[in-house]
């Protein structure tokens, strides 16, 4: 099966895609292109998946570059490869070549470009990322490198979408203690439980960070097991672990 790559216009004609479970080496809850070197998947397995990864960014194995990401606010500027993976939850380069990605499984894979300055980003935004400022560090980051945030475009790819996203009233809370603004980004589930929006959230902190364009591919990832792996579903199924989705962007 070929590699299935979700692009947006947003980010043309720059080469980027957001990566389906379609097209990889993996197999059992794995299926597909499992790209989660922390995953209990074969390690061999794994390391086939990336290359096609790379060989579809065009670019060698070592230059695709991802990061450790530990949900933090962390982001690395990358020039060249690095020995060691950075530990971070974003990356950002002016260097044509290197192909920045994330992994997710619900979390929010972002890549972000400034076209005409020459750099772009990925960030890895899950709940806690996007309410700490991953998103404005990523921007900020890039801003370092030469671009205006007025010119950069973001595009969020496959995450959980609020009909999937239910939490509980201390998860909300959260949010709240920020901004009771953010009351607008949950909706009311069973009994105690709201829904959270995620990349609704997460589109108004950028677009109020002053990006200039910002966009979700409005694909979600709990609802379509035939293309996407999902943290949540696989807790849900009671599965034993579960695959990584990768998202990457080149100059």
């Amino acid at each position: 099966m070929t590699l299935e790559i979700l692009t947006s216009d947003a980010l043309s004609p720059l080469r980027h895609g957001f990566f389906t479970r379609r097209g990889g080496a993996s197999s059992g809850v794995f299926a597909g292109l499992n790209c989660g070197e922390g995953s209990s998947d074969q390690c061999e397995v794994v390391a086939i998946n990336r290359g096609r990864v790379a060989g579809a960014m065009g670019v060698p194995g070592d230059h695709l570059i991802t990061v450790n990401q530990v949900h933090s606010t962390d982001v690395a500027v990358i020039a060249t490869p690095p020995d060691i993976r950075p530990r971070a939850d974003a990356v950002v380069t002016d260097q044509p070549g290197l192909a920045l990605a994330v992994l997710t499984a619900d979390c929010q894979p972002v890549l972000f470009a400034d076209i005409q300055a020459g750099v772009i980003g990925a960030a890895h935004a899950g709940w806690r990322g996007a309410l700490n400022g991953i998103l404005e560090a990523t921007l900020a980051a890039m801003e370092g490198l030469g671009a205006d945030r007025s010119n950069t475009a973001a595009v969020i790819g496959p995450t959980i979408s609020q009909r999937a996203y239910e939490v509980g009233p201390e998860f909300m809370d959260s949010f709240l203690a920020e901004d009771a603004g953010n009351a607008r980004f949950f909706a009311q589930g069973t009994g105690d439980r709201v829904q959270f929006d995620l990349p609704g959230f997460s589109l108004a902190r950028m677009r109020a960070a002053g990006i200039g364009h910002a966009l979700w591919t409005r694909h979600c990832t709990y609802s379509d097991p035939q293309r996407f792996f999902s943290y949540r579903r696989s807790v849900h199924e009671g599965a034993a672990d579960y695959g990584r989705l990768i998202s990457a962007i080149r100059l």
